[in-house]
This record gives C-alpha cells, structure tokens and sequence, in this order.
C-alpha cells in the first residue's frame, strides 16, 4: 500500500520572502524608532480602496499562527490568515522619485491603487 503524500502547510513554507533593501531598512528602524525586542510584523486588513490592504507595524509578541521570516538579522512576522493573501510575496524597500517605502508584490493580487498599499483578490 502506498504512504499518503504529505502536504506542506502554509506553516510549513514562507509565503513571503523579504529583500536585503526591505531587511535593511527593517533594521535601520528597529534601531532608531523600535523598542529593543520588536519585530516587524506584515497584516493584511480588509479595506483600502481596492479591498485589502497592508500594515506595516511593529512587535513585541511572537503569536502560536505567525510565520517568522528571518532576513539578515532581522524577523518579519505574518499572521497565518494574512499570509493565504500573500503567498509568493515580496517585500522590498524601495526608493523612487516621489518617496520611499515597503511595497509588497504579490502575484495573488488582481489590482492595485496607485499608492501600492491596497490591493483585490
């Protein structure tokens, strides 16, 4: 008889994968403006003008559901249930003519607005 296949989890798999620029500026942040011991942690929330959006915060608690990404030094945390609207995500820190930011690709994402912080499935 065969052995079942095992299906690896969203757990199991980081569903998001964070730049040297986004870990970087992680870092630099959680230096100057970031209690000693926090994370960066990554949401998805229902609103913005295409539907979802993106929160960008930082951390103290570690919960039982977050997925830990570590990136050169740094640990960028997402719920489970944010991370099934991300997967296959990027973070990047990125700088432009008009600013610069955390913006997430996110092949899941059908839209976007303008400013890159709110997206559609």
């Amino acid at each position: 008889m065969a052995r079942p296949i095992e299906i690896e989890t969203v757990r199991d798999v980081a569903p998001v994968q964070v730049t040297a620029q986004a870990a970087a500026r992680i870092a630099q942040l959680l230096k100057t403006e970031a209690e000693p011991g926090q994370m960066f942690r990554v949401a998805v929330l229902g609103g913005g003008c295409s539907g979802f959006q993106y929160k960008f915060s930082f951390d103290t608690t570690r919960n039982d559901d977050d997925i830990a990404i570590e990136k050169d030094g740094v640990t960028v945390l997402v719920d489970e249930v944010s991370a099934g609207h991300m997967g296959g995500s990027v973070i990047d820190f990125v700088t432009e003519l008009m600013g610069a930011s955390f913006q997430v690709r996110n092949p899941l994402a059908t839209s976007s607005c303008g400013c890159g912080t709110s997206f559609a499935l």
